[in-house]
């Protein structure tokens, strides 16, 4: 980047003079961090962020004046900078090629790292990259427009960034390796090509820390947490440093639709962190100005406890999840709702109903609770996925669930 550029970006970020790189960062400040990272990446300039898109590339740049300035030691083969290039197949069957060579999109991970003369590395990850003007993968269902993506994923790339902050000034054995990812919502692209090219030894790496959508906390204070079934020294520390009286919310799996997957894949633990779907998921309606940053900073000092008092343990042993044999259900038709993934209850609670969809054909909607589908009792996600696999196109069924304490029934269709 040239020098013009840099102080471009610096002058966008006056909150980047209020924090010195010699300075313990105070909560305030930490805050004051999180708004002017989330405001900066999801600002109507950047586009969206798409991968290959000169918002991408501006986001990443900003990225790399951050982590310079926080003093992470560049790791990425382009000083911060790991770009890559995905060709994309012109016959649908086929998967996308992911390199440095040859035509397609190039992206780039924003790599720092804190050395710390460990023989253990831990990977704290966050991806930038969202969706441009739509396209694939938008539930907007009006004219093309800018998909800012504030919570998905700006909040949890302003963590990521306020974590090296912090991290920067303690004292822990490990090592620490911050990677900003690229290319996560077109499958994975940037922590797939990572994984396959690391800039570190993977054999080093203790655990990764995902943080995909951990934006929008809820009034009761609700945390996600994926994937602690990776390793058995996770589920006995959550609750010892659960310190802010957090509502958490687990579930063993190792495999989900974000970053995470490809580091579990490598046989490495993992945490994804998640503060709830919403209905402006994937919609251009995705603003900083509906950010719970009170929550966010939450979230960011969970985790530095986390990993203050894991780092303690030995290194972490690795655990495969059940999802990992191939049993998770496959199905060929959707009810077209949202769940509701913080909901611990009995059933399948419902957040959001799409359009045009079997559930709002049914007369679904957000906040009822699904228990029964068919000859199936839904206690859960897992037999909600189960259950809905049993269906094909042009199936009927009766769907009992709750609203309002109210036990009801409708009919759909798929």
């Amino acid at each position: 980047m040239n020098t013009k550029s840099k102080y471009l970006v610096i002058l966008l970020t006056g909150a980047l003079f209020t924090w010195g790189c010699d300075t313990t960062p105070t909560d305030q400040s930490l805050l004051e961090g999180l708004k002017t990272d989330v405001t900066y990446l999801a600002a109507d300039d950047l586009g969206g962020r798409a991968i290959g898109t000169e918002g991408e590339q501006r986001a990443a740049e900003y990225l790399e004046i951050e982590f310079e300035r926080i003093g992470l030691e560049p790791k990425g083969t382009d000083l911060y900078f790991q770009p890559f290039t995905v060709s994309k197949p012109t016959n649908p069957h086929e998967e996308a090629v992911i390199g440095t060579d040859g035509d397609g999109v190039t992206g780039r991970n924003v790599i720092g790292y804190i050395d710390n003369k460990s023989e253990n590395t831990i990977i704290i990850g966050a991806h930038f990259d969202h969706l441009g003007m739509g396209a694939q993968g938008s539930l907007h269902r009006g004219d093309s427009a800018i998909h800012n993506g504030a919570d998905d994923n700006a909040s949890g790339t302003a963590a990521l960034v306020a974590l090296a902050k912090i991290l920067k000034h303690e004292k822990h054995t490990s090592n620490f390796l911050f990677i900003a990812f690229s290319g996560e919502e077109n499958g994975l692209w940037g922590s797939n090509y990572f994984v396959k090219n690391p800039t570190i030894e993977l054999s080093t790496v203790n655990y990764m820390i995902n943080m995909d959508m951990v934006g929008r906390m809820n009034e009761e204070k609700t945390l996600a947490i994926n994937g602690v079934g990776t390793s058995p020294s996770f589920l006995p520390v959550l609750e010892t440093v659960n310190t802010d009286s957090l509502k958490l919310v687990t579930s063993e799996s190792g495999v989900g639709p974000s970053d995470h997957t490809s580091f579990y894949l490598q046989d490495i633990p993992v945490l994804h962190f998640f503060t709830g779907q919403h209905e402006d998921y994937h919609k251009p309606s995705d603003d900083s100005d509906l950010i719970n940053y009170e929550g966010l900073l939450k979230v960011v000092k969970y985790i530095d406890r986390l990993v203050d008092q894991l780092d303690a343990e030995p290194k972490l042993a690795f655990t495969k999840t059940k999802d990992s044999n191939g049993d998770s259900p496959r199905f060929t038709v959707s009810l077209g709702v949202v769940p509701d993934y913080l909901y611990d209850g009995k059933g399948m609670r419902i957040d959001g109903v799409s359009e045009d969809k079997p559930a709002q054909a049914a007369g679904l909607m957000k906040g009822d609770i699904i228990l029964q589908m068919g000859d199936s009792t839904i206690v859960d996600m897992m037999s909600y996925m189960r259950a809905l696999s049993a269906f094909q196109k042009g199936d009927s069924t009766s769907v009992a669930y709750e609203r309002a304490g109210a036990k009801l029934e409708a009919k759909v269709k798929f």
